[in-house]
């Protein structure tokens, strides 16, 4: 595992945890314990974690994991999944699009499109396509989250309840059969809700590695999703027990 991918499955464990030994760390990531310390170091200046007498727990400004340490994780099964998303736009005039590194990949996918509206609350999306003067864009206003570039709060939920989407491309950190789709960020994930509620169909696009992962906050139950868009990294008898709660699954 590279480091990168080590600190973003670190982050990912502590905020499962709240307090992590940091021995237990070490261990559970086979790596020695200067290695762990150096590893907890970083996070720490990133105000990620706060370290005390050998335990790590989330740093009290933590929001969601920043999109430094997401975007090089599995970018080859996130590229996948977002040239099949593009399937999804045919006969769509109105799309609504999250955050996220997967949706980032979708939209430049979109680069080359014409006749489209995207509203999203991203605005590194949003920086993305305004190149293209082939597509309207409209971003959300409001507080914006430092590790997401997404924008979230009252403002940008009221902002995005006043659409009406064909499609919204959704990104999230976790999907499970019980606990449906899920983000660490309460805020983003009721902005991300809306877009669910304001969609005639909703595309999820996460990699394997969500699967099975919950994370703080619901975003939507599988039912209210029209397609979960996943790898081939997952199990055909995993896809069909998340399609047993009522969406269709897919892996690119």
């Amino acid at each position: 595992m590279q480091r990168a991918q080590r600190l973003n499955a670190m982050v990912a464990r502590i905020v499962d945890g709240g307090v992590v030994d940091v021995r237990a760390l070490a261990e559970e990531f086979d790596v020695s314990l200067a290695t762990i310390r150096r590893d907890v170091d970083a996070l720490q200046r990133k105000r990620l974690v706060t370290r005390s007498h050998g335990s790590v727990r989330p740093h009290d400004s933590f929001h969601d994991l920043p999109l430094g340490l997401k975007t090089t994780q599995d970018l080859t099964e996130k590229r996948r999944i977002a040239k099949r998303a593009l399937e999804f736009i045919d006969g769509a005039r109105v799309i609504g699009m999250t955050g996220g590194t997967t949706v980032t990949e979708f939209a430049r996918g979109l680069l080359d499109r014409q006749g489209l509206t995207v509203v999203t609350n991203a605005l590194n999306v949003a920086a993305e396509l305004i190149v293209n003067p082939g597509l309207r864009v409209f971003s959300a206003g409001g507080e914006v989250r430092p590790s997401s570039q997404e924008v979230v709060g009252p403002s940008a939920e009221a902002f995005l309840a006043g659409y009406h989407l064909d499609v919204a491309f959704v990104g999230v950190d976790g999907v499970d059969a019980r606990a449906g789709c899920t983000n660490y960020d309460p805020d983003g994930s009721r902005a991300n809700r809306v877009l669910v509620e304001r969609a005639k169909r909703v595309i999820v696009l996460a990699d394997a590695s969500k699967i099975g992962h919950v994370a703080l906050a619901s975003v939507c139950e599988l039912s209210q999703i029209d397609v979960l868009l996943t790898d081939s990294r997952l199990a055909q008898d995993d896809a069909d027990r998340l399609a047993a709660h009522g969406c269709a699954v897919l892996r690119a």
